[in-house]
């Protein structure tokens, strides 16, 4: 039974005869009393007890009408979901990270996003690393990465993949001698980061803070080659997971050397309201994120 003629039954229904139903459905009254009688006739029983100024559905015809405003009910809300994805699909992502080792690695991702979603636009925001959360919370960025999982119930968080901090140092540097750094090692250290405030910094976060120990010299260097260069030259230590090394040309002297009989150890996770969660757009860069960085 096609389509046109539930919504013949449903509208003659609603508007009582077929004289009143000619303007919704947009034919004569000719034509409407043709397509019910061709439809009757199919059926092999009365959809319509007519009377002179009133037409009445018949028991068949009433379960027609039931089953006429399920299937219009249910293909509106289908429709209405899908216009509700398509218009999911695009938006803009405001993305920041806590640890800026993925400002090295991030924007090939979002080169390769925007090959596979061209309607997604992801802006990489450089601000205040260490307000990330505070800035979720405020809708100055969509999706924050970050190592500490906040307790909030308006916040989502999505484990994405784990690493490890290694200490970078020269061959020849005095903590070579040690299987593996333990805090106290970096009291005569000078420890070369990315960026200020500490609070940012990994390894004095999760490490040093925690033993209640500082480095005897810290020196932001912004640029990882600078720093890179000055570990080949034996001038301090640097503390990163290696795949944020990975793009960068390392010298054969340079070593890798643990920290913490364990091994210091992160979680990363992406961080988004739970309002904004079930949009496709955000959806999809979590989906994407998770595969590409669980590769790694």
């Amino acid at each position: 039974m096609e389509l046109k003629y539930f919504r013949l039954i449903q509208t003659i229904a609603d508007e009582g005869s077929i004289a009143n139903a000619t303007e919704r459905l947009f034919l004569t009254q000719s034509a409407l009393s043709h397509q019910l009688r061709e439809l009757e006739e199919r059926l092999g029983f009365k959809v319509f007890q007519r009377t002179r100024n009133k037409w009445e559905l018949t028991q068949e015809g009433t379960e027609l009408y039931k089953l006429a405003n399920t299937l219009f009910t249910a293909i509106d809300a289908g429709f209405s979901n899908i216009k509700d994805i398509t218009e999911g699909s695009k938006g803009t992502i405001k993305l920041s990270a806590e640890c800026q080792s993925f400002f090295h690695t991030i924007p090939g991702f979002i080169q390769k996003m925007g090959i596979l979603y061209p309607e997604i636009d992801i802006e990489l925001t450089l601000g205040t690393t260490h307000q990330t959360i505070s800035q979720v919370v405020s809708d100055e960025i969509d999706i924050a990465i970050v190592t500490t999982k906040p307790p909030s119930e308006t916040l989502e968080s999505i484990k994405v993949f784990e690493d490890e901090i290694f200490a970078v140092i020269h061959e020849e540097n005095e903590l070579n001698r040690f299987d593996y750094l333990e805090a106290s090692h970096f009291s005569q250290a000078h420890l070369l980061i990315n960026s200020f405030p500490l609070e940012g910094v990994a390894v004095y976060e999760h490490f040093l803070k925690p033993h209640k120990n500082t480095p005897k010299k810290i020196s932001a260097i912004p640029f990882t080659e600078i720093t890179i260069s000055m570990i080949a030259a034996n001038m301090g230590v640097m503390c990163a997971p290696k795949w944020q090394l990975a793009p960068f040309k390392m010298a054969k002297e340079l070593v890798f050397k643990r920290i913490g009989k364990s091994g210091l150890k992160r979680t990363h996770y992406l961080v988004v309201k739970k309002e904004h969660r079930t949009k496709k757009y955000i959806h999809d860069f979590i989906t994407n994120f998770k595969e590409d960085f669980l590769e790694e």
